[in-house]
């Protein structure tokens, strides 16, 4: 990181993953190339969920490596009297896995849902059912986890 001065405990760019709206998570294509994309994770320890169709560029592109790059945003403010902002950030390297156990799969989906959507937690047994089977899960390992911040002066 180069500007060390930013740079926040491993505690504080974990909170920062846990209340982000979404997580952009770069890939590799299989022709070398980055891809990146957002996604509603959540996280569960030293792992991030999301859940994604079952065929598609993500899949093509985990098919041909199972390493990630991982950034979440925070908080973010915009200065009004100079040309500067003030934000929050975690980003992490990581090992992506499909999701294959059933329970495992519910479990993942969740603490999405929890995260996302809790007021209709109650039709979360229903629609499961009626999608788990076309609903891809995967599963980011987490490694070298790093936060950073800028808090603007007052």
């Amino acid at each position: 990181m180069r500007r060390k001065d930013r740079a926040m405990p491993r505690e504080f760019a974990l909170a920062v993953m846990d209340k982000c709206e979404w997580t952009t998570v770069s890939f590799v294509t299989p022709d070398g190339r980055p891809y990146a994309v957002p996604v509603s994770a959540v996280r569960d320890g030293e792992s991030l969920y999301f859940h994604t169709a079952q065929e598609g560029r993500k899949i093509d592109c985990l098919r041909h490596s199972p390493v990630v790059h991982v950034v979440c945003v925070g908080d973010v403010e915009r200065a009004a009297d100079k040309f500067t902002t003030g934000y929050e950030c975690a980003m992490a390297d990581g090992v992506c896995r499909e999701v294959t156990d059933d329970g495992e799969k519910i479990r993942a989906l969740r603490l999405i849902s929890e995260k996302y959507t809790p007021g209709i937690m109650a039709e979360f047994d229903a629609a499961v059912k009626a999608s788990l089977a076309r609903t891809g899960v995967y599963e980011i390992r987490l490694t070298d986890i790093t936060g950073k911040a800028k808090v603007l002066k007052k």
